[in-house]
């Protein structure tokens, strides 16, 4: 290994498992003295038994590695606050915060409780903006004082939030606010030396391997693409000071390519300069959708 990412100090949420698991494996592999988050809670946010993040840590240090492990809730401001001040207190520092932790309750939107609308945004979305604050909060204090961090953040995004995903309307909603959060905090937190980006991840994980399981199932031999390792490199990198100059950008991470996504960006246009009429706004409407690209089909439609 090449250890980018030696003496940096990184905290992963929902490192217990999947692509959590397999990025703080991979950044103690780099050199990084990892901070475990993990609330141990089943796909629809219960708790469990046991403690996924104890056993990433043994497995951490029984490769030679260091970190520490996290239990509390990071989509409160308390489990947040508590989550930078365990880097802080055991290692000194925090130059990287991965915000990986989530689950589903999957649902068409004509069954989706409230509860369970309630539910998936406040892990996905509060989950990644809390964090975010908190380790922001610290690094623009450090850079006040005249230290300024090489910071870095990496979100976690998915397709269903780039295209939508039938069935998944308020994890699709949760993992689009969550590229909108990371456009907005890698424009503020530049100044203060942090990097913000994101990845849409595909991987087999709890959350992947139920709800697309043909094409998630591990194969009997070869590469296996959909090994939630693969995603890692990527987001080891991002999180790196070897990442100089790279914030505000998505990324798709799947099998062995790489994506930058460009997003949102203005295509065909027409100006009359004055009030439109209905029918004039629709044929002018056709025409301009004649023109544009078509759009990424939504996953299960």
């Amino acid at each position: 290994m090449s250890g980018i990412c030696a003496g940096r100090v990184v905290v992963v949420t929902g490192a217990g498992r999947g692509l959590g698991r397999a990025h703080a494996l991979a950044f103690a592999a780099e050199g990084a003295r990892v901070v475990v988050n993990d609330l141990g809670v089943g796909l629809d946010g219960a708790p469990g038994p046991g403690s996924p993040a104890h056993r990433v840590v043994e497995e951490i240090r029984a490769a030679g590695g260091e970190a520490v492990a996290h239990g509390a809730d990071i989509a409160t401001s308390a489990g947040a606050e508590s989550l930078v001040a365990a880097a802080l207190e055991t290692y000194g520092r925090l130059d990287t915060l991965v915000n990986n932790a989530g689950f589903l309750r999957d649902r068409m939107l004509v069954n989706l409780d409230e509860d369970d609308w309630d539910a998936v945004l406040r892990v996905h979305l509060k989950g990644h903006f809390l964090p975010l604050k908190h380790a922001a909060a610290h690094w623009r204090a450090e850079a006040k004082a005249g230290r300024t961090p090489v910071a870095r953040i990496v979100n976690t995004s998915s397709g269903a939030g780039l295209l939508g995903s039938v069935g998944q309307g308020n994890y699709s909603a949760a993992k689009a606010g969550i590229v909108g959060l990371t456009l907005v905090a890698a424009a503020e937190l530049g100044r203060y030396g942090v990097q913000v980006n994101a990845v849409a991840p595909a991987a087999r994980t709890r959350m992947t391997e139920g709800t697309f399981a043909e094409t998630m199932a591990a194969p009997e031999s070869g590469f296996d693409a959909m090994a939630p390792a693969n995603v890692s490199p990527l987001v080891v990198w991002l999180g790196s000071a070897a990442s100089a100059g790279v914030t505000g950008r998505v990324f798709e991470a799947e099998g062995g390519r790489i994506t930058v996504m460009e997003g949102w960006r203005p295509g065909p246009t027409a100006d009359k300069g004055a009030l439109w009429t209905p029918a004039e706004a629709g044929e002018t409407a056709g025409k301009l959708l004649a023109e544009a690209e078509v759009p990424g089909r939504v996953y299960g439609a």
